[in-house]
């Protein structure tokens, strides 16, 4: 897989913790600054600006110009994807537990 159809994956977009982070930030706001994001990491500007493209590219952040600032909001439906893969594990894992614990209750 090429490095450009790895950004526009969601998984891989929120591997990082500092993009999850972000996510988080975004979806208690309705909308925010790039300023306003940068102030709650140790990097600068430029390192949250690359975060945040990721995230675009994946479809989870959208953005919007505001005179000379940038502003971002969560695109939340994309993690839909990630709550279905996980809800079929939970399932699985629910059910191997049931298993084992009637195996467990006829020994």
């Amino acid at each position: 897989m090429n490095e450009k159809n790895q950004e526009r994956d969601v998984y891989v977009a929120i591997a990082d913790p500092t993009r999850r982070k972000l996510l988080q930030l975004l979806a208690d706001a309705e909308e925010l600054p790039l300023y306003e994001l940068t102030g709650q990491f140790k990097m600068g500007r430029t390192a949250v600006s690359k975060h945040l493209t990721i995230l675009k590219d994946a479809g989870l952040v959208v953005d919007r110009k505001v005179g000379r600032e940038t502003r971002y909001r969560l695109n939340a439906a994309p993690l839909k994807e990630i709550k279905d893969w996980v809800s079929f594990y939970e399932k699985f894992w629910s059910d191997k537990v049931a298993i084992l614990k009637n195996l467990l209750s006829e020994e």
